[in-house]
């Protein structure tokens, strides 16, 4: 019954009033009583976390948790390219001239994602990343690279279910949903990082301002579960062999290199 109820909290749920309902619940100290079994039902690493469970007051806490120092260890080669968050590799590959990715079978229009043709343009015969988050992740996201912010912005005023029902079977929640986008910059490549919420609340928050950001450190975080899109320019990026689709990776991760 529980699971269920969670569900619904985290993934499911779709409507203006009954997010905002969950979004007071679950920063409420009623929220608290809770906590224990979703870290049981979701098994939610306890050992990697900053502070004790019974350290959280809400729901929320927990869910945008920190984690301890030195717990996503990565490469510090200044060309690798690491992955921003926790979650599973829903899909990645070659961005088509037909400008779509195809994701549980379905076509996503990467114009529509980015918002405009001339973003667009960048990104075509390049790779991409679609990396899902669920509900047991560490839900905070890191930058990919030592890398200027050239821009961000948003877009999106949706909130489908961006999990693997809702990508099969939604309205494209991927180029729909409320998200928002940054550009960064690493030497002379560029690429972005697409942000994908998931509720009808601003579940998306900015924790860096400044313009230049180093590998590993926080951008931004979710205040519940959704997406991460990475875009990267024609010939500037070699995907690692280990990469595989469906295959679970962690913040720090290797997903790649910058090509000289």
């Amino acid at each position: 019954m529980k699971k269920i109820l969670y569900q619904s909290f985290i993934e499911l749920t779709n409507k203006p009033f009954t997010s905002k309902l969950i979004e007071r619940f679950s920063c409420s100290p009623f929220s608290r009583k809770f906590i224990r079994s979703y870290a049981k039902i979701y098994n939610v690493k306890q050992e990697e976390m900053s502070k004790k469970l019974s350290e959280y007051g809400t729901l929320h806490e927990l869910f945008t948790r920190k984690l301890k120092d030195q717990a996503r260890p990565f490469s510090l080669q200044k060309e690798v390219i690491i992955s921003p968050v926790d979650g599973e590799i829903e899909q990645y590959g070659t961005l088509t001239n037909k400008t779509e990715m195809i994701v549980k079978e379905k076509p996503y229009s990467v114009k529509e994602l980015v918002g405009n043709e001339y973003e667009l343009q960048k990104y075509i015969g390049g790779t991409y990343f679609i990396l899902y988050l669920s509900p047991s992740d560490y839900h905070r996201i890191h930058s990919p690279a030592d890398a200027n912010i050239i821009k961000t912005w948003t877009l999106g005023n949706k909130s489908y279910p961006v999990n693997q029902l809702g990508l099969k079977y939604g309205k494209a929640p991927l180029v729909k949903n409320y998200r928002k986008l940054t550009e960064l910059a690493y030497n002379e490549h560029r690429f972005l990082l697409v942000k994908v919420g998931a509720m009808f609340v601003n579940s998306i928050t900015m924790t860096h301002d400044e313009k230049s950001i180093n590998k590993g450190d926080e951008i931004a975080y979710f205040s519940f579960g959704s997406t991460v899109i990475l875009l990267f320019e024609k010939d500037s990026f070699v995907t690692d062999e280990s990469i595989q689709k469906g295959q679970k990776v962690k913040v720090g991760q290797t997903l790649g290199r910058f090509q000289s």
